[in-house]
């Protein structure tokens, strides 16, 4: 991999060899296009670009803080066709949006093309109110995940103006034998997620959390070194991806490991804003080296573990996020797993704590370091279902996929593992941070072809809830608040729903005693005829305002 900043010109080669990945046909200058451009590692003064090409390019990059106006330019790089290089821009203002482009040409030509206009921006300022995305499971390289889909998940949450988005594993599918038998096989399952990635996070940097299916674990790590696929993958993970490493801004893993690896970039932490975030690797667990370690015998090693300790006993933010693939890295389920073991203590539900006896000299389970340290939500993937769920004061927010066009394959395989609030789908999570408020949305995405009769439409909202203090929406204040209802209440079938004037768009739930939506329209005339009795809710989100209004429904 070529590193290089905007002030130095030095080349770090990487330490072992590079399979070129050969195109079946060659570009004409005028049809050669930037492969990708992947955003990483910002920081409150830098950020990194990797740059992809698929031909040798000359190309610079041209940016400043005012939109059409590039008051820096970096110096000329050349770069080698189907070899990222990493541009880190520096000596950037703290809290500030950038606007960038980058012009590039063939090698031996005179005429640049040029991208359009993208953005980033660096380290918010405490009480700064900023957005970020999550999402989980993309699976592209296997039947589940599709990537038409996937795209249209990814357009969902450009739209959302995140400032960075965070994928909690199972990208790449480095252990999906037979196809993974070779570094080339790896090179090909991490290169392929470059131009999709690339729609996007050439103005949203990009952050990775290690899935199982990755393979980057002890047991991997042992097979026959270096020729097997945790060092392939590790290898060509940070080749294409610019994971953070620790330095002045982020904390994280600091050790160095053999084969040409060096310092892994899997797990971290770094404050944006008022929040904190910290994302764990569960998977090189440093304390066993089964393939799938269970119960006691799954950890996140003892380095790890006090990393996490003193990162969150160290931090003043007054939010905490902390994002990993699983709790404890398999089985299924939120509050059911965090109970258990080295995250919660017990052998089993209600039994005896025995973590003193499992862990001798470590201070106490994961979850009790949770709550000592006021963590607010615990986002995790690998069970492809939306589920959320609190326990002792902590959320624990299961990822869905954001490219399962069935729409139900974790519902269906693993809804019970959990205890309230699943969902189907397939999407992301928004979460907007505010000086005293932090609001999470659950996005759903779908296709056209999969939109019918009105009950669903692309870019969603199917589960919404708040943690800290928010501030009323003063859109309601302005308006009659005659000028809103739902009638007739109580109903036998029919409600019709009544709205200011000057709202354009809506969408309309019916959510029961239990918080589940079990309905979603377009309309301002619903039928609920096959609705069972009861006391019901309905959530009304417009572009103006969301509200809630209890209704009977009563035959």
């Amino acid at each position: 991999m070529k590193k290089k900043t905007t002030r130095l010109l030095k080349t770090n080669k990487i330490e072992f060899y590079l399979f070129v990945l050969i195109f079946a046909s060659i570009q004409t200058a005028s049809q050669a296009q930037t492969k990708s451009i992947i955003l990483g590692r910002p920081t409150d003064n830098s950020i990194t670009a990797s740059i992809l090409f698929d031909q040798n390019m000359e190309f610079n990059i041209q940016y400043g803080t005012q939109t059409g106006v590039y008051s820096n330019t970096t110096i000329a790089f050349t770069n080698t066709a189907n070899t990222p290089d990493e541009i880190d821009l520096i000596n950037l203002l703290p809290d500030t949006k950038y606007f960038y482009k980058m012009q590039y040409r063939l090698v031996g030509t005179t005429t640049f093309s040029i991208t359009p206009e993208y953005t980033f921006h660096t380290q918010r300022a405490p009480g700064s109110s900023f957005a970020f995305t999550v999402e989980s499971d993309e699976h592209l390289y296997d039947k589940k995940g599709i990537r038409e889909l996937y795209d249209i998940c990814l357009n969902n949450q450009a739209q959302d103006n995140p400032d960075f988005m965070l994928s909690l594993g199972d990208i790449f599918g480095d252990d999906h034998t037979p196809f993974v038998t070779t570094s080339h096989d790896m090179d090909s399952l991490h290169n392929a997620y470059r131009p999709v990635l690339g729609n996007i996070c050439h103005s949203v940097p990009f952050y990775i959390s290690l899935g199982n299916h990755e393979g980057e674990n002890d047991y991997y790590l042992a097979q026959t070194p270096p020729n097997n696929i945790a060092v392939w993958g590790t290898q060509w993970r940070k080749m294409y991806y610019p994971n953070p490493y620790p330095n002045n801004f982020y904390s994280g893993n600091n050790d160095i490991e053999p084969f040409g690896i060096g310092n892994p970039e899997n797990y971290y932490a770094w404050t944006w804003g008022n929040a904190l975030f910290v994302v764990l690797d569960v998977y090189r667990n440093e304390n066993d080296t089964t393939a799938k370690p269970q119960g006691w015998n799954w950890s996140l090693g003892l380095p790890q573990y006090t990393w996490l300790k003193n990162t969150l006993e160290g931090s003043t933010a007054q939010f905490k996020f902390v994002f990993a693939h699983h709790i404890r890295g398999q089985g299924r389920g939120g509050i059911t797993n965090a109970q258990l073991y080295e995250w919660g203590g017990r052998q089993t539900i209600g039994g005896n704590n025995t973590f003193s006896v499992h862990r001798p000299g470590w201070a106490k389970p994961i979850h009790q370091l949770f709550i000592d340290n006021g963590v607010n939500i615990f986002f995790q993937g690998h069970d492809h279902v939306f589920a959320h769920e609190t326990l002792d004061g902590i959320t624990y927010q299961a990822i869905p996929m954001p490219s399962d066009t069935t729409y139900e394959i974790g519902k269906l395989a693993n809804a019970d593992a959990y205890v309230s609030d699943t969902l189907d789908g397939s999407g992301h999570m928004r979460v907007t941070v505010n000086p005293t408020c932090v609001k999470v949305d659950y996005v759903r995405a779908y296709r056209p072809q999969d939109i019918t009769n009105g009950l669903h439409q692309n870019g969603e909202v199917a589960f919404s809830y708040t943690i800290g203090t928010c501030a009323t929406t003063s859109v309601i204040e302005k308006n009659n608040v005659n000028d809103i209802g739902v009638f007739p209440n109580p109903t036998t079938d029919i409600i019709n729903i009544k709205l200011y004037d000057n709202v354009k768009r809506f969408q309309i739930s019916l959510v029961n005693s239990l918080g589940q939506i079990i309905l979603e329209a377009q309309s301002k005339s619903i039928d609920l005829s096959k609705i069972s009795n009861g006391i019901y809710f309905v959530h009304i989100k417009t572009d103006l305002f969301e509200a809630n209004k209890k209704i009977i429904i009563n035959r």
